[in-house]
């Protein structure tokens, strides 16, 4: 029995937050800013979104181990911090999140028509994100209440590995039955979640304007000059260009063409990992 190459996506596997839902992507990134707060230890929003698209334990780790946070953490406890810091400040995020994930639960203008539009082109739905099962299980009943039901979930503490890690996007792959990951495609606003694409095989869509590298609400963002918006949309495309995304674009309600595209080039013979 010989390989045959797919030629058309049968899977779409999708962020939530600032891909699907919470424009600006401000639900994680706040609460970060607020959990270190309730420690005495200030970190910037501009630094919070660094890592965004991890899992919030190892965002949290990372964010401690850049040297201006680590030397705050030390002025305020003598020391530097350890994984059993991070730990305490997870646990103190995470009731955080809870709490206040509904505040930017809104679904992201032209998800539902874009999300319809990969339905009719026969293709499944799945998701992915870095938030864990506790905090994803509000977040996917809120987004039902507004119309979005995927086909699949994943969080990040349901697999080994999280964000860049392909984990969460295989196990949708296995979930949904998909027998080819080159008929998938990893759409994202974050660079590990681009990653995480490329990793396992899949054509990769980064998001531009809607998630956590341009960090404005969906009104700040239509009113930018476009000038300005050129400007953001070049400085962001640099910001991805180590994870090689296949696609940019500003926000999911342009995927639909995207994926015109991707199925003419697999009907071509053109395949993820060869470009």
């Amino acid at each position: 029995m010989n390989y045959q190459q797919p030629t058309r996506l049968k899977a779409a596997i999708l962020d939530w937050a600032g891909t699907v839902v919470d424009f600006g992507s401000f639900a994680p990134t706040q609460i970060f800013v607020e959990a270190f707060a309730e420690f005495g230890v200030a970190v910037s929003l501009e630094e919070a979104r660094g890592p965004m698209g991890m899992g919030k334990w190892d965002h949290i780790r990372t964010l401690c181990d850049i040297p201006a946070i680590g030397e705050r953490y030390r002025a305020a406890f003598g020391r530097l911090p350890t994984d059993e810091d991070v730990t305490a400040i997870y646990e103190r995020f995470m009731p955080l999140q809870i709490e206040k994930i509904g505040v930017h639960s809104a679904l992201i203008p032209g998800a539902l028509d874009a999300i319809a539009s990969l339905r009719d082109k026969g293709l499944k739905i799945g998701t992915c994100s870095g938030y864990p099962k506790v905090v994803m299980d509000k977040v996917v009943a809120l987004a039902r209440d507004n119309g979005y039901l995927p086909d699949h979930v994943v969080a990040t503490d349901e697999v080994p590995n999280g964000r860049p890690h392909p984990a969460q996007a295989l196990a949708n792959v296995i979930a949904l039955g998909i027998d080819d990951v080159a008929a998938c495609v990893k759409v994202d606003d974050t660079w590990p979640g681009i990653l995480e694409g490329r990793s396992a095989g899949m054509w990769t869509v980064a998001l531009t304007c809607s998630g956590n590298a341009l960090g404005l609400t969906w009104e700040q963002y239509k009113a930018l000059p476009k000038d300005k918006l050129d400007a953001e949309r070049a400085r962001i495309g640099q910001l991805f260009e180590g994870a090689r995304p296949h696609y940019l674009i500003d926000t999911i309600a342009e995927l639909p063409a995207v994926i015109d595209d991707i199925n003419q080039r697999l009907a071509r013979g053109e395949m993820p990992q060869a470009s």
